[in-house]
């Protein structure tokens, strides 16, 4: 089993400066291959003699000519470029077998970062050693114990990290005491309702630093091109990003480990995040909840823990049916938040009902995958993300 362990560095003036560097590096490789390989493409269309471009030729072609062509480029670690272009091959395999869209030329200072492989840094308690730089001090040690495999070092705002993937021994799964089922209702007032009546409220941090915000973007909007002060400016705005994403992230680990440590079976719905970021008046809101990240989050730690994870249906009914007698509504407009069943007469909580009717989902589910009555449902196993409709 693969898993990284990402730990902040604490480097000098010279340290930052070849991190710098190498990510100028990486990213002038990655944008190189990336206008090659079109140059290329083009001239297979006209000469389909000729070799189709590919990430191996695009290094080879590389390291003939950066002697000459671009000799700032031995001031740094090899592996910069190099895994840059190896990085562009995969994008492009993505793209070919239709998991991502076609690779675009990367910015300075957006997502900065370089890339090293196994035998190119030495980790030894709280110091990493790094090619043509020497021991640079991390601010904690690697907690994982296994075969280092790669490093990825980037920066946010002005920190830079380390990203150390590490090959453990795969975990024996261990089961739990009870067998409970829990439906997770994620929404935009309370972070998630669960089946259990518990409701989570969400950090909200974007909402909470919107007006710090807006005046450091105005005061950046308002500086020189070039300038000092803006480049001050633009620290300063970076910083309240990382702020309100570490806020966010934080919450969301607490809350996603609290659920896989507690229930045997989780139940989520297959939102369209997407679609649902297009409304004008929820878009923000959606997006400082992080359901995505959620549901990220939750595909890899059941997976690791061996709790079964149940998709639902995008189109599953769940805050229309009646929990309690199973009565469908025809039309339930998002402003309702309370409704009374017409058939039992039970009055309903919005959220509260859905994440029941998830749990009812999940406990069928489960049932028909341990071998019990066939409704249609996939089976599931520990650890596996199952959509069921």
């Amino acid at each position: 089993m693969l898993t990284a362990h990402r730990i902040a560095l604490d480097p000098n003036d010279e340290q930052r400066t070849y991190f710098s560097k190498s990510c100028g590096v990486a990213r002038f490789a990655f944008n190189w291959a990336l206008a090659e390989w079109k140059k290329q493409y083009e001239e297979c269309k006209v000469d389909p003699a000729k070799p189709k471009p590919s990430e191996a030729s695009l290094r080879r072609l590389l390291n003939s000519i950066k002697r000459k062509q671009f000799p700032w480029m031995l001031e740094v670690t090899k592996n910069a470029p190099q895994m840059a272009i190896i990085q562009l091959g995969k994008a492009f395999k993505n793209f070919f077998v239709g998991r991502a869209k076609f690779p675009q030329f990367r910015k300075k200072d957006i997502n900065d970062r370089f890339t090293l492989t196994n035998d190119q840094f030495e980790v030894a308690g709280f110091q990493i050693r790094i090619p043509n730089l020497g021991w640079v001090r991390m601010r904690e040690s690697l907690k994982f114990a296994g075969k280092i495999l790669s490093a990825v070092i980037s920066r946010v705002a002005d920190r830079w990290f380390i990203s150390i993937t590490v090959e453990i021994p795969d975990v024996p799964t261990t089961k739990k005491m009870d067998d409970d089922a829990v439906g997770v209702d994620l929404g935009v007032t309370a972070m998630a309702t669960l089946s259990t009546a518990e409701k989570v409220a969400g950090p909200k941090p974007h909402k909470a630093l919107l007006h710090r915000l807006r005046n450091l973007s105005r005061a950046l909007s308002r500086k020189v091109k070039g300038s000092r002060n803006r480049a001050k400016a633009k620290i300063k705005l970076a910083r309240i990003h990382s702020r309100i994403s570490n806020i966010r992230l934080d919450a969301i680990h607490k809350f996603t480990t609290g659920l896989v440590n507690r229930f045997s079976t989780i139940c989520i719905e297959d939102l369209n995040v997407r679609g649902m970021v297009k409304s004008r008046r929820l878009a923000r809101s959606i997006s400082d909840m992080g359901f995505k990240e959620i549901r990220r989050q939750l595909e890899y730690k059941t997976a690791r823990n061996g709790t079964r994870l149940v998709i639902a249906d995008r189109f599953f009914p769940s805050s229309k049916t009646c929990s309690n007698c199973g009565y469908v509504l025809m039309e339930l407009p998002l402003s309702t938040r309370q409704w009374e069943c017409r058939i039992c007469g039970m009055f309903h909580d919005r959220d509260l009902n859905a994440a029941k009717n998830l749990a009812v989902l999940a406990v069928s589910s489960t049932v028909n995958a341990c071998g019990g009555s066939s409704s249609g449902h996939p089976n599931i196993s520990c650890g596996e993300t199952t959509p069921v409709k």
